[in-house]
């Protein structure tokens, strides 16, 4: 298992790009509990850290497809580091003013969540310049796919690391002047400077002119809607069942899980057509949310929590394969961007549903969430596997790739574009 990541790891620039994408992010990865923990620290109430938090997000969401198209259209270097430093300073600019006045604290916060650069999707796009075989193109998604929840489990360490030597608003500085090294680490490595969108139709829609990226889409939606759900029904379940301990186990099971079948997923070679593999990804990992509404002691459900994320991590991987397959030529950095945007927003919306439903139902009823969406999602799938389907013939790997499924014969990697 551990030898095909090791042959990504060494190919030259991998490990220096993986790196600095994941060390760039962590603003992104930690900006809400640093900005609880800020707000919390000034003598601001929770509601006001929720709404600025929702501020960030909401600004995110909207800007990484704006910012994927500029990548696509003018390369990486000229948008990802300008961005990083326009988001950093927004930041840093919340940091010092603090919620005086107000309106500057939200503006703040719309404009860090805004600018936040598009690495995601800029490393997946680099990935078939840096790998050329196929089967590491494959393998590191799904590397990446696990990096993600390792960082997304190391960044919250690294806030409260951080507010215990120093302070929250210093937190706030040192993660963003981190991230900004980190995109400057891999803007000006030899692929990403190297690196050219193949030629793009000019259309108002860009990448989301492909029916097939918004059947994904719709499916991972709700796929993002289950894992919010989560996170509020395990608060709930906690309540009951001995406090923030429990609930902080809960989490880190639902990581390990989707680490652990990430990395058992991307240790082999599938054949196949994606799209159907990810429908049965999709099936297996809502049949593993349907436990959760057994809501047995803490040991037992933290074990039935890990379970229910390991076929997460997997769906992701399988799903940037698909990207990559449907996104029209020149438009891939945006499209992985939507894909991000998409998961984020229904993650939103699962958190917002999940709290009326518990209240309501109870935590019971709370963990029902997650099993109905992840149910939902395999419907979406099912009912456009006629646009899913890719056309006949698999795909390959190529330097210079054409993948408008719009006019393509064969599915290519079309973010191995001109390089």
């Amino acid at each position: 298992m551990a030898a095909g990541y090791l042959e990504i790891l060494r190919a030259r620039h991998a490990a220096r790009l993986l790196t600095g994408t994941l060390v760039g992010r962590l603003p992104n990865a930690t900006a809400a509990i640093a900005v609880v923990l800020f707000i919390r620290a000034e003598g601001g109430t929770y509601s006001l850290a929720g709404a600025l938090a929702a501020v960030y997000g909401v600004a995110n969401a909207v800007g990484q497809p704006l910012l994927g198209r500029l990548v696509d259209l003018y390369g990486q270097p000229r948008v990802q580091l300008p961005a990083a430093l326009v988001s950093a300073l927004a930041m840093t600019a919340f940091a010092l003013s603090g919620t005086d006045p107000l309106p500057l604290a939200y503006a703040s916060m719309a404009v860090a969540g805004l600018f936040t650069p598009p690495l995601e999707g800029g490393l997946r796009a680099l990935w078939p310049s840096v790998l050329r075989r196929e089967d590491q193109v494959h393998t590191a998604y799904a590397m990446d796919a696990v990096a993600q929840e390792v960082m997304f489990t190391v960044g919250p360490l690294l806030v409260t690391l951080c507010v215990a030597l120093w302070s929250a608003q210093a937190a706030l500085v040192v993660l963003n002047v981190i991230g900004v090294l980190g995109a400057l680490s891999v803007v000006v490595s030899p692929p990403s400077r190297a690196w050219r969108s193949a030629p793009r139709e000019a259309h108002w829609l860009g990448a989301l002119r492909s029916p097939g990226l918004l059947a994904l889409l719709g499916a991972f939606l709700f796929v993002g809607l289950a894992l919010g759900s989560i996170t509020v029904a395990g608060v709930s379940y906690a309540d009951d069942n001995g406090g923030d301990a429990v609930y902080g186990w809960l989490m880190a099971a639902l990581g390990l899980g989707a680490l652990v079948g990430g990395t058992v997923y991307g240790a082999r070679q599938w054949s196949g057509a994606p799209e159907r593999r990810l429908r049965g990804l999709v099936a297996l990992l809502a049949v593993c949310y349907l436990p959760l509404v057994l809501v047995p002691g803490p040991v037992a459900m933290t074990a039935l929590t890990a379970l229910a994320g390991v076929f997460l991590a997997p769906c992701i991987a399988c799903a940037f394969i698909i990207v990559d397959r449907h996104a029209p030529s020149g438009t891939v950095t945006e499209a992985f961007s939507w894909l991000v945007t998409t998961f984020t927003v229904g993650a939103s919306v699962g958190t917002g549903l999940a709290g009326p439903v518990v209240e309501w139902g109870g935590t019971l009823w709370g963990f029902a969430v997650p099993g109905v969406a992840g149910a939902v999602s395999l419907l979406v799938l099912l009912a456009t596997g006629r646009v899913l389907a890719a056309p006949a013939g698999g795909p390959v790997v190529a330097a210079s790739s054409e993948n408008d499924p719009n006019r393509a014969v064969e599915p290519r990697f079309s973010s191995g574009d001109r390089a």
